[in-house]
């Protein structure tokens, strides 16, 4: 069964409904020039809304180690999620799971980075932009990521309840991750969305 994570909640009960709805893991943006950053305050509330065995991501993109020890002993986290182009040593100094995201091109050889960061818990598959750090909602070639490697593979990039069905066909991955294609807004997660994301997942 295919996983969900949904990602960039900016309201608690918005979180909570959404995990209601069947999503297991919510995503906190902790990156300032994101539309979907969240403060730690904000953060500690959504997290203590959350029902029990949803899965809480902490996403970084670059951050200090100060920032991520700041939120580390504020918020409940379960997973760290390293965005930007963090090495494996920034990843593993926390001692706690971390998911790595790539942005996949062409270019970009998924055995060598599985390899490289075989520590992690998964890899993040997004699409590739030369000026931002994911959140394009756009998706890319699927077939990129249609490689055998030693970790779960999360598929992220532009999914959305139109497209989600077709994505796992392809790529079969561990786990499937979603922000604006399950959004009303930037930050806001429309629950019907999710609801219909899941349900396409499901079937």
């Amino acid at each position: 069964m295919t996983k969900v994570k949904i990602c960039g909640f900016t309201n608690a009960e918005n979180a909570r409904q959404a995990a209601l709805a069947g999503a297991d893991a919510i995503g906190l943006v902790f990156y300032d020039k994101s539309p979907r950053h969240v403060s730690i305050d904000v953060a500690r509330e959504i997290v203590a809304a959350l029902p029990p065995f949803v899965n809480r991501v902490g996403l970084f993109v670059n951050a200090n180690p100060s920032l991520i020890d700041e939120v580390l002993c504020e918020v409940a986290l379960d997973t760290l999620q390293f965005h930007g182009d963090e090495t494996v040593s920034d990843c593993i100094q926390y001692d706690m799971p971390f998911i790595k995201s790539v942005r996949v091109s062409s270019e970009t050889n998924l055995k060598k980075i599985s390899n490289d960061f075989s520590k992690a818990s998964a890899l993040l598959l997004d699409s590739y932009s030369s000026n931002t750090y994911g959140g394009t909602g756009k998706p890319f070639d699927w077939s990129l990521a249609c490689v055998e490697i030693d970790l779960p593979v999360i598929l992220a990039g532009g999914l959305n309840p139109d497209n989600v069905a077709e994505a796992i066909s392809q790529v079969k991955p561990y786990a499937v991750d979603a922000s604006s294609g399950v959004e009303s807004a930037k930050g806001v997660k429309d629950i019907d969305k999710i609801k219909s994301f899941i349900s396409h997942i499901r079937s």
